[in-house]
């Protein structure tokens, strides 16, 4: 079998699913109070999760005395590119004065700073749907093994690895310092889904709207970020977001929470797309249009020869080198004017939207704004 065919094969295979750091989470503590009430080892833990089944979870380096367990798992994310898989996820159970159950991040957990995320400033980033099934696993146990209402429990979640995970996160962005945050909200990772990275533009979205911002800079990853930045040096770090290649989603929501401007900062080869009215610039969502790019350029004085060389490109980045040795520099302002007014379309007006076009060095080929 030839190595082509190898790789046919193996994208034809389903996706293997894998769990996020709250139904972990739920699990090591599950895991965890069990020790602590029975005073005997535990190797597993079934929970039952969100997305409507259970699972039951391997548990870790158990280990008890009279008034304290600690149990750990290790997350699998599957067949999701996530930067939590194989990280340790660590419960610490005991007992505390009065009832209730309190949770709390340690080490490796993060910590909100900023106002406009689910939890509020100065808790930890444990989100609303882990912190019920936290507590929900917990009461179950207690009332499993007819521990008095009166006795409450502490449940702390550490994971050893978070604060290097988050750097691979946008959480310092939010706010969120010290760690990973305890996510989910199926307590399952669709492999490859999008899910969890629009969630984290509508968090910086709202983060950037109590900030006080009243225009975000949308762009399509780091380094358009980083060159976004340098021209907008009085935004506050709040108005920068990744938004990836949801533009429509992003100015969806940009829209709904309120903001006045919104700037798309980014490159030809995924802005070109966003010019020709693609609102989802991934590489498979939709080709480039190299016709759509000669009309253009023709319209910005390009004659037939350059029209069809840029007809016969490769990639949009050619076509956009093709105009710029040829000193057709509108080529690049009608591309940006375009993007505005399919954006606009898109959301139905109501804001201004301004597109700048940067070369892979951040020099700047083309920039419009529109108003809605």
């Amino acid at each position: 079998m030839s190595e082509r065919q190898q790789e046919e094969n193996k994208s034809e295979q389903p996706m293997r699913h894998g769990f996020t750091t709250g139904a972990c989470a739920t699990a090591a503590a599950k895991g965890a109070l069990t020790m602590l009430i029975t005073q005997q080892s535990v190797h597993a833990a079934e929970v039952w999760l969100p997305a409507g089944f259970a699972h039951a979870f391997e548990l870790i380096e158990g280990e008890y005395t009279r008034d304290m367990a600690q149990v750990a798992t290790i997350k699998d994310a599957g067949d999701d590119p996530d930067a939590t898989h194989k990280a340790k996820i660590i419960a610490t159970v005991c007992w505390k004065e009065g009832g209730g159950i309190e949770l709390d991040g340690g080490v490796g957990v993060g910590r909100v700073t900023k106002p406009g995320l689910p939890v509020p400033v100065g808790e930890a980033a444990i989100n609303p749907v882990p912190r019920r099934m936290l507590t929900r696993a917990a009461e179950e146990v207690l009332s499993e093994f007819g521990i008095a209402p009166e006795r409450g429990v502490r449940i702390v979640i550490s994971v050893p690895d978070g604060e290097e995970i988050a750097k691979k996160t946008l959480n310092a962005r939010l706010g969120i310092l010290g760690g990973i945050s305890i996510l989910g909200t199926r307590g399952v990772v669709v492999p490859f889904s999008t899910a969890a990275y629009k969630a984290s533009v509508i968090q910086a979205l709202q983060v950037a709207k109590a900030s006080g911002c009243k225009q975000v800079v949308l762009t399509t990853g780091g380094s358009s970020e980083k060159y976004a930045i340098k021209m907008n040096p009085e935004l506050s770090e709040e108005a920068f977001i990744q938004m990836g290649d949801f533009v429509g989603f992003s100015l969806q929501h940009a829209k709904r929470l309120g903001m006045g401007k919104v700037s798309l900062v980014g490159m030809m080869g995924k802005f070109s797309k966003v010019a020709q009215g693609v609102m989802m610039v991934h590489s498979k969502s939709a080709p480039v249009d190299f016709a759509f790019l000669a009309k253009v350029a023709a319209d910005a004085g390009a004659n037939a020869e350059l029209q069809q060389s840029i007809m016969e490109a490769n990639t949009a980045s050619q076509a956009g080198d093709l105009a710029a040795e040829a000193g057709i520099n509108e080529f690049f302002n009608r591309l940006c004017e375009s993007a505005c007014r399919h954006a606009l379309m898109h959301i139905g007006g109501g804001i201004a939207v301004e597109t700048v076009l940067v070369t892979m060095k951040g020099e700047v080929l083309g920039r419009a704004e529109v108003v809605g």
